[in-house]
């Protein structure tokens, strides 16, 4: 069993920079490859990015890459994902999710434990 809980979400202005974590416990945080994924209002829940398990691969969505960045700490089994440049369509409610699988995964039905969600709100 592994509990998320992400944090780090507000309102910020386009162009903006935030940096989201995700607190992991439970199961062994370094064991597990991460997700980022994100749902707006309206719309299907969106893969964003992903870390392996040993954070030697990453994998992004079109949207983030250039943008985004993540990378995590197994040593405090947490999981960031940097955001730059900002964008009104990259608002929407943040998830953290883990999987079992080596490599990162796009999909979500592929990831097994999910975070409640922060919310990212982007003004202009």
């Amino acid at each position: 069993q592994v509990q998320l809980v992400e944090s780090g979400g507000g309102l910020v202005q386009a162009g903006d920079s935030l940096r989201l974590s995700c607190a992991a416990s439970g199961r062994t945080f370094s064991s597990i490859t991460m997700g980022w994924f994100r749902q707006a209002p309206g719309k299907e829940r969106e893969f964003v990015g992903g870390i392996s398990w040993r954070g030697g691969s990453t994998s992004y969505a079109d949207s983030a890459k250039g943008r985004f960045t993540i990378s995590r700490d197994n040593a405090k089994n947490t999981v960031f994902l940097e955001m730059n440049s900002l964008r009104n369509e990259d608002a929407a409610t943040y998830y953290c999710a883990a999987t079992s699988w080596i490599g990162v995964t796009r999909t979500a039905a592929t990831y097994t434990y999910w975070g409640k969600g922060t919310q990212v709100t982007v003004s202009t």
